[in-house]
């Protein structure tokens, strides 16, 4: 019998769902007022935080298995502002503070101002439903 691998690891997991915020984020800065649209985006934006949050110690565990601590700490301490944007992002999406969530927003941004995204990419619309997910997550 054969072994099943995961094409799937935490690093490309987290480039793709660093991207998606940056289409999301372009989309929710076009809106003109809040619609349904909008709470797609927002929670989109706030699962994907999470989840890239949750990544961090599956991408370091296997520097930590060889010993390099330094490393694994240096690379949690460049991530770690992806849990706290997700959940000050989620407290002000819940108290319907758009303008706290356009400037949470626009910091998030910032912290990807590195990865450019056509405006003609083939990602679709990864933000569908996520509103629906996200009102499912347990508060």
């Amino acid at each position: 019998m054969t072994q099943i691998k995961n094409p799937s690891t935490p690093g490309k997991e987290r480039a793709r769902l660093s991207k998606a915020i940056v289409i999301a984020i372009r989309e929710f800065m076009r809106q003109q007022a809040p619609d349904s649209t909008t709470n797609d985006l927002v929670a989109f934006v706030i699962l994907a935080l999470s989840e890239i949050a949750d990544g961090i110690d599956k991408s370091v565990a296997a520097w930590e298995k060889r010993g390099y601590w330094v490393k694994a700490d240096k690379y949690r301490m460049e991530w770690e502002w992806a849990g706290s944007y997700a959940s000050k992002l989620d407290q002000a999406f819940r108290a319907t503070d758009w303008g706290t969530t356009a400037g949470l927003c626009m910091d998030i941004m910032g912290r990807f101002d590195s990865i450019k995204v056509s405006d003609r990419h083939r990602m679709g619309k990864p933000w569908v439903g996520a509103y629906k997910e996200y009102k499912s997550q347990p508060s």
